[in-house]
C-alpha cells in the first residue's frame, strides 16, 4: 500500500523548491523566509498529491507517536459508559492523536498481552479505564509511564478521574429539601460490601457521605434506610415494598441508582400510588431508563463524556496527584414534588 505514497520529496520536486524548504512550510516553522506564493506552491502540490506526514519517522525524530492506548475492562461495549471512549475520542482527535481501545473483559492474561502490544507501538500514554468507579491494581507495566485512571484509583496514588459522587448526593438530597421534604425522606440501596470495600465500590460510600451531611446541616435524619444485596430493579422493588408496608410512609425516597429506582417505580405503581403526588423519587446515573419512565426520573447524570475529555487532557498536559473530581448535573424531571399533606 505505500509504494505509490507521495513523499516529501515529491512535494518538494512539484512545488519547485528544496526538500528542506517544504518541510519547513508543511510544518509551519516561521521565519522561512520563504514568500507567502512559494507556501501556496507547496501547500498546492501536498494537497494534488495527496500527501500525509510519514508518522514513524516524525516518531524517530521527535519521540513522539501521537497515539494514546485506552485499555479498559468492558466499557467499549457498554451502552451505559459509552460515553468515556466518546470523549477521550473527542479530545485525542482536537490535539491530532488517535486512540488505540483494547477491552479485556477482566482477562488477566489477554489485558497483559493487550497493554504490551500497545506499548511496543510506543504510545505516549495510557487512558486504564473501569467500568465500575472502583480501586483497582494498576498493572506494573504502565505504572512507571504516563498513566491516568479513569473511572478509578489505585494504592499508588496515579492520576485519576472520578465522577464527583459526594457532591452529587448532596446535590440530589437539597433538591428534596429545597421542595419541603425533610423528616420522611427515605433511602434505598445501603450496601455494606459497596460501602466498605473500595475496590467494589468507590460510588456508595461517597453518595452516602454526601446525604447523610446534607441531611444532618439541614437539622434532619433519614426516616429509613433499605439494605439491599445489589442495585438491580428487583432489590428496589422489594425495597419499596417494604417501605409501603412501614406505620409511616416516606413522601421521598433516594435510591442509590437508577436500576433501584425503575424496581421502586414498579412496586409503588402496583400500591396504586402515584409519582410524585404521593412520593418524590430522586436517584444517580441518568441511566437511559431514566428518560423512558413515567414521569421522568430526576437523576444525578454520570459525566462519562466529560471524563474521558479530562482524561486526556491530564495524560497530554499533566495534573496533579489529588482525584481529579467531575461534577454530576441533577438531570430535573418531574418525580420531585412539594410532599402530600
Amino acid at each position: 500500500m505505500g509504494r505509490n505514497r507521495a513523499t516529501l520529496a515529491d512535494v518538494a520536486r512539484l512545488a519547485g523548491l528544496s526538500k528542506t524548504a517544504a518541510s519547513m512550510v508543511l510544518n509551519g516553522r516561521e521565519g522561512t523566509r520563504l514568500s507567502p506564493e512559494a507556501h501556496q506552491r507547496v501547500f498546492a502540490a501536498a494537497e494534488e498529491l495527496g500527501y500525509r506526514p510519514n508518522v514513524a519517522a516524525r516518531s524517530l525524530r521527535t519521540r513522539k507517536t501521537a497515539t494514546i492506548a485506552f485499555v479498559s475492562d468492558i466499557v467499549a461495549t457498554t451502552r451505559f459508559a459509552g460515553g468515556l471512549i466518546r470523549g477521550a475520542l473527542d479530545a485525542a482527535r482536537e490535539r491530532d492523536h488517535v486512540l488505540l481501545i483494547a477491552e479485556t473483559q477482566g482477562d488477566a492474561a489477554f489485558e497483559q498481552y493487550a497493554i504490551e502490544a500497545m506499548l511496543d507501538r510506543q504510545v505516549d500514554g495510557v487512558i486504564y479505564a473501569a467500568m465500575a468507579t472502583r480501586r483497582l491494581a494498576v498493572p506494573p507495566a504502565i505504572r512507571n509511564g504516563p498513566v491516568v485512571l479513569l473511572n478509578a484509583t489505585s494504592p499508588e496514588n496515579l492520576l485519576c478521574v472520578l465522577p464527583d459522587d459526594e457532591r452529587a448526593g448532596r446535590t440530589v438530597t437539597t433538591a428534596l429539601l429545597d421542595r419541603g421534604h425533610r423528616d420522611r425522606i427515605a433511602l434505598i440501596g445501603r450496601n455494606r460490601l459497596k460501602e466498605r470495600e473500595p475496590e467494589v465500590s468507590l460510588a456508595a460510600q461517597a453518595r452516602l457521605r454526601g446525604i447523610q451531611e446534607t441531611l444532618s446541616a439541614a437539622g434532619a435524619t433519614l426516616l429509613a434506610d433499605v439494605f439491599c444485596n445489589d442495585w438491580l430493579p428487583e432489590h428496589g422493588y422489594a425495597a419499596m415494598r417494604g417501605l409501603l408496608a412501614k406505620p409511616v410512609r416516606p413522601s421521598a425516597v433516594i435510591c442509590m441508582n437508577d436500576r433501584l429506582a425503575f424496581g421502586a417505580y414498579q412496586a409503588l405503581g402496583e400500591a396504586g400510588l402515584a409519582v410524585p403526588t404521593d412520593i418524590s423519587v430522586v436517584s444517580f446515573d441518568d441511566d437511559p431508563i431514566a428518560t423512558w419512565l413515567r414521569p421522568g426520573l430526576a437523576t444525578a447524570a454520570l459525566p462519562h463524556e466529560q471524563m474521558g475529555r479530562r482524561a486526556v487532557e491530564i495524560l497530554l498536559d499533566g495534573g496533579t496527584t489529588e482525584p481529579t473530581l467531575v461534577p454530576m448535573p441533577l438531570r430535573r424531571r418531574r418525580s420531585i414534588t412539594t410532599p402530600a399533606p
